[in-house]
């Protein structure tokens, strides 16, 4: 087994994003991994999958936020971490960032999916463990 020497963690403001920080955060502690926090502000699309621009919902402005505060939670566990901003969809954007990386894993929480979730699939989580070149751990 190889060691992680690269951890890349998904992290918005959600419960499952604070969990997925906290599983990464314990990983490299005890592999002394590298650890590089992703917070992405997704694009809006059309019906037909089209991107048509940021997401006003949520901005760049918000990743800043949620980076602001993984940094925050890493600093009073003693961890150093890189902290990537990102816009496109979550799910690719993590990948993109593991691969220019080179990461041993990648680290997503997942809540329950919605009806539309359901419907059309699409969770980062599903897009992330389908098709990263890496381990995934998914943190519930």
């Amino acid at each position: 087994m190889s060691p992680l020497r690269t951890i890349v963690v998904g992290y918005d403001d959600t419960k499952p994003a604070q969990r997925a920080l906290e599983r990464a955060a314990l990983f490299a502690n005890a592999f002394g991994s590298r650890l590089v926090v992703t917070s992405v502000a997704p694009v809006s699309t059309t019906a037909g999958g089209r991107s048509i621009g940021a997401d006003p919902a949520d901005t760049a402005s918000d990743s800043v936020a949620e980076l602001a505060a993984a940094r925050s939670y890493l600093n009073e566990q003693g961890i150093e971490a890189e902290y990537l901003e990102a816009i496109g969809h979550p799910g690719d954007s993590l990948l993109v960032a593991a691969e220019e990386r080179g990461a041993d894993m990648i680290v997503v929480g997942t809540r329950e999916p919605g009806f539309a979730q359901r419907l059309f699939g699409g969770s980062v989580s599903d897009t992330v463990s389908h098709r990263a070149h890496c381990d995934v751990l998914i943190v519930h």
